[in-house]
């Protein structure tokens, strides 16, 4: 079969005619596709020798569904005439109510529009361990091509909503139990059993069936309201703020209540009005950001392989280093976990079993694999299984000095290509490799915690880390399933650099008259998983404490010096570590807010003293959301004008991965730019006026403000990456 991009047709001697999608790697369902498609169904509806139809796709697969490409047309351009017309044209009227019988012949996966079309047909039979599903909800749409209308009527309804709402997808074998694949058969039997399964029904032993036309799995009106009454609040509770869950819901029961045609029809409407959405620009943007992270001008782009990472040592089984171990161990890395004394050491490989096991029991995991990774794990006292090592990983604790002494050791120790990381979130890396003479195998590998479930991993470069290293680095984040993200080298790197003043702000705020509970609950409101207290709790206070005076000898004069951290660790609240901190801990239940925490707070605003008038501000939930995000919106700005990240989509998906910032609002610099340049500036600058230097816009946003570009367009000049 031809490899190029199109759709084929042969018709056999049996008269079946087989239409193959043919765009690897999976058969995504690009324009040219879908005229294709319509040309050889209307080819094979008037063709005399024609009985009966197969649909499939080349190279074991169906298709992945729609070509999100054209989302971004639509999006780049404003231009909604983008998107193909498919859902009456070609899904209804050619293939559904096609006079010959269709079927469709599934294996690997039929994903989105992919399985829109498998549910056109008239039966649907599958090879073992297919993927179905429909995740449109992650882009910000609907499903397009009548998705909405016939899964609830293959497999009932509160099945549909389910897997619709979540983006879960099934196996073909759940798919048979359900009802939505007629036959399992092995891949080698999938052609022969689809034209023979289409000629039963063309010769009237097996019926014809019409999905759309199916009310059988509905059950009746008001059983199928209480199950959309259930999904509805669901999507309150996991989707407050998007609006594609509620207007799916609202289209299936349109289905339900007028009948699958005109369910259709209200599909098509809405799935037009949403493409254009800013949750939908925001997720389609956050979607190709991510695939962009992996092109690195001067790494990628000059021939270089990377080379394999067989064994890796950690140095720290603390918090974080026995995360990174889990990570590696369960990509089939070899691991030596290296501590100071045999007391640490048993406790850090403690914390790998416990994270393991941890899986095992949330069934990300099966036993047998979870034994498998541990068996690769090593435990050291000294550096002497650190000779044939590829990498080293650094997990220690932020302290210079000893830093320094343990890059030396390892320079001697490790074989010449070992590559040299360390995993601090602050320090400069020229600092902690000042001693050694190997600086171009020096590297960050920054990970975020909990390291073996935070899918960001921060790649950062020196002046004179080597393009291979970076590379590396960058393979094996991709092995162990992280995101990596190339960043310059400076104080916090790209992500805690851009939210340091997160938590300032809040402090500010608080220092200012407002509740803190107050403040944690319209940030979580807005979309980020933890207000900056609750986050300060779970980091740790006496973290943050160190944190701040490495940033204060950097950032200083933009920074709001406030005592109520210092304040809270010596009223004996460390954070979620010793169970109370501006929430009581306990183990089982939720964080509760603690009001004796009051008293804490009192004593920072009488040695802060900056209420006006001494008495409490009074602020709007969205002015409370402009004075933390704002700032941290104005050092974003200080990143991309210095070059910290290649490109500000970098940022956006670091932030979205690293600081869990909503991915419907596109990332940091996305969610600005929608905001407004304009807008961001004038208040920062009227903040400023009013609260002094913390606000203060920077330059870089001033410009793009006076010049009306978006905070996102690249410089002119070059980035010092």
């Amino acid at each position: 079969m031809a490899k190029k991009i199109g759709v084929t047709m042969e018709v056999g001697n049996d008269g079946v005619a087989v239409i193959t999608i043919s765009n690897p790697p999976v058969n995504s369902l690009a324009s040219p596709i879908i005229s294709g498609l319509k040309e050889k169904f209307q080819d094979a509806d008037q063709r005399n020798d024609v009985k009966a139809i197969v649909l499939t796709g080349n190279g074991g697969r169906f298709s992945g569904g729609f070509d999100i490409n054209v989302f971004q047309q639509v999006h780049k351009t404003g231009d909604i005439s983008l998107m193909p017309e498919v859902s009456i044209d070609l899904v209804s009227n050619l293939m559904e109510d096609s006079r010959k019988p269709l079927v469709a012949a599934v294996e690997g996966l039929a994903l989105g529009g992919g399985l829109e079309l498998a549910m056109a047909c008239h039966a649907r039979v599958a090879a073992p361990k297919a993927q179905l599903g429909l995740p449109e909800l992650t882009l910000g749409v609907i499903p397009g091509f009548g998705g909405t209308q016939r899964l609830p009527r293959l497999v009932g309804l509160a099945k549909a909503t389910d897997m619709i709402l979540l983006s879960k997808s099934i196996s073909s074998e759940e798919g048979h139990m359900l009802g939505l694949v007629d036959a399992l058969v092995p891949p080698g039997d999938l052609l022969t059993t689809s034209r023979k399964w289409a000629l039963d029904i063309a010769l009237g032993r097996k019926p014809l069936l019409r999905s759309l036309h199916r009310t059988d799995k509905i059950g009746s009106l008001s059983e199928a309201r209480a199950v959309l009454k259930n999904t509805r609040q669901l999507a309150k509770k996991i989707a407050p703020n998007m609006p594609q869950h509620h207007a799916c819901i609202d289209v299936i029961e349109e289905g339900i209540v007028h009948g699958g045609y005109s369910g259709v029809l209200k599909e098509a409407e809405v799935f037009k009005q949403l493409v254009m959405s800013d949750t939908a620009k925001a997720l389609v943007h956050v979607f190709f950001a991510q695939r962009a992270t992996s092109k690195v001008p001067n790494v990628t782009d000059v021939g270089l392989k990377p080379r394999p990472m067989k064994k890796v040592a950690v140095i720290g089984g603390g918090l974080m280093g026995s995360g990174i171990a889990t990570a590696l161990l369960l990509s089939n890395t070899r691991v030596v976990l290296k501590e100071i004394n045999p007391e640490y050491l048993q406790k850090g490989l403690k914390s790998v079993e416990a994270n393991l096991k941890s899986l095992v029991s949330r069934g990300k995991l099966t036993q047998d694999k979870a034994g498998k990774a541990l068996s690769l794990l090593k435990g050291a006292l000294d550096y002497a299984e650190f000779k044939d090592v590829d990498m080293v990983i650094e997990a220690v604790i932020e302290n210079i000095e000893l830093k320094q002494k343990i890059f030396k050791e390892i320079e001697e120790i490790c074989p010449p290509h070992c590559i040299l990381a360390s995993n601090t979130s602050t320090i400069d890396l020229n600092v902690i490799g000042e001693k050694t003479n190997s600086k171009d195998r020096i590297v960050g590998a920054h990970f975020f915690s909990p390291a073996h479930i935070m899918t960001l991993l921060e790649i950062v470069r020196t002046e004179n880390t080597s393009a291979q290293v970076i590379l590396d680095l960058m393979a094996l984040g991709k092995a162990i399933k992280k995101v990596p993200v190339v960043v310059g080298n400076c104080i916090g790197f790209a992500v805690n650099r851009t939210f340091f003043p997160y938590t300032q702000g809040a402090h500010m705020l608080v220092n200012l008259g407002v509740d803190l509970f107050r403040v944690d609950s319209v940030i979580t409101s807005f979309g980020l998983p933890l207000g900056p207290f609750q986050l300060g709790d779970l980091a740790g206070h006496g973290i943050g404490m160190a944190v701040k005076e490495i940033y204060a000898k950097v950032y200083g004069d933009r920074m709001f010096q406030s005592p109520l951290t210092e304040l809270l660790v010596k009223s004996g609240r460390n954070g979620k570590i010793n169970g109370r901190g501006y929430y009581i801990y306990e183990k089982g239940s939720k964080p509760k807010p603690d009001s004796s925490v009051l008293s804490v707070v009192e004593e920072s605003r009488k040695l802060t003293n900056i209420m006006p008038g001494g008495k409490p501000i009074s602020v709007t939930d969205k002015e409370i959301v402009e004075m933390i995000l704002f700032p941290v919106v104005n050092e974003a700005c200080r990143v991309l004008d210095e070059g910290v990240v290649i490109r500000a989509s970098d940022l956006d998906v670091a932030s979205v991965l690293g600081m869990s910032f909503p991915s419907y609002r596109g990332g940091i610099v996305f969610w600005a730019d929608t905001v407004g340049p304009k807008y961001i500036y004038e208040r920062l600058k009227r903040l400023s006026e009013t609260y002094g230097g913390f606000f203060k816009p920077s330059r870089y946003l001033e410009e793009r403000a006076m010049n009306g570009m978006l905070l996102s367009e690249p410089k002119a000049s070059r980035s010092r990456m």
